[in-house]
């Protein structure tokens, strides 16, 4: 009677790996970045903070372009017109183009006149806008 005296494991490792794991991994990914993607384009960059939010750390010397009820615009407190906008921008900021404009408008100036406006700052080479409104302790519903 002979008998065998090796271990009798006949299994071989299968070099193969497991890539659906992966797969699923990088599909969920990808659904997020196509819903991601287009918030995230954006002609004019325009900084809108909540009514009720903190308020943002003021600058030293904030630059105020202002559109008055009579769609007259106002920088500072210097009156300017559309077509010198941006030449008293550039003496304001000293020809620094990445300065942050602060927007403000009356309540009764119309949508269309102030994408004018901001149409004209991106026009001037001035894409840092924000906009600027009062503070309100609750949000409206």
């Amino acid at each position: 009677m002979a008998s065998r005296l090796d271990s009798g494991d006949d299994l071989e490792e299968i070099p193969d790996i497991n890539v659906t794991p992966f797969i699923d991994v990088v599909l969920v990914l990808l659904i997020i970045f196509m819903v991601a993607a287009p918030l995230a384009t954006v002609d004019v960059p325009v900084d809108l903070p909540a009514s009720t939010a903190q308020a943002a750390p003021r600058p030293d010397k904030p630059l105020f372009l202002s559109v008055k009820a009579d769609l007259g615009l106002a920088l500072g407190e210097q009156a300017v017109t559309r077509e010198t906008l941006g030449a008293a921008l550039d003496g304001a900021t000293g020809g620094d183009k990445a300065s942050r404009v602060f927007l403000r408008a009356d309540k009764s100036v119309p949508y269309g006149e102030l994408t004018e406006v901001m149409n004209a700052l991106r026009a001037a080479g001035y894409l840092k806008v924000a906009l600027v409104g009062l503070e309100s302790a609750a949000a409206p519903k």
